[in-house]
């Protein structure tokens, strides 16, 4: 089921890759209005898409081994949010220092990488119960 909810997700990025960014902004970015996304953070977005749904469509140990990446991603945003937002805003922003972050979004992020951590840990003790 979680399988098919990410690969659903990975869909929809590569479907509608603007307004994954739009929400993104809703949520994190205190001044959208002010700040130009990179030009070619669109299509990256949606490459992602497609990769997330080909990983998911795959299964496997392709697919473990991406929630064990998802996962280890997850450790440093719960712990490490504001590199996080560092580095983030450099790979989306033309101009990262114009950034504006609302509040509490640490909080979101951190939330977000505890998500990642269960979920690679799920896997983890899947592929030990099938061992």
């Amino acid at each position: 089921m979680l399988r098919a909810i990410i690969g659903v997700l990975g869909g929809l990025t590569a479907l509608v890759p603007d307004r994954i960014v739009d929400a993104f902004e809703r949520v994190a970015v205190a001044n959208p209005d002010e700040v130009e996304a990179r030009s070619g953070l669109l299509p990256t977005l949606r490459a992602e898409g497609v990769f997330i749904v080909a990983i998911a469509l795959a299964g496997g140990r392709v697919y473990a081994w991406t929630v064990y990446v998802a996962g280890a991603f997850g450790s440093v945003l719960l712990a490490f949010p504001r590199l996080y937002r560092a580095v983030a805003a450099r790979f989306v922003y033309d101009d990262p220092k114009a950034v504006e972050w609302k509040a509490g979004v640490d909080r979101v992020l951190r939330f977000v990488g505890a998500l990642y951590v269960l979920w690679g840990l799920r896997e983890l003790r899947r592929g030990r119960e099938a061992a």
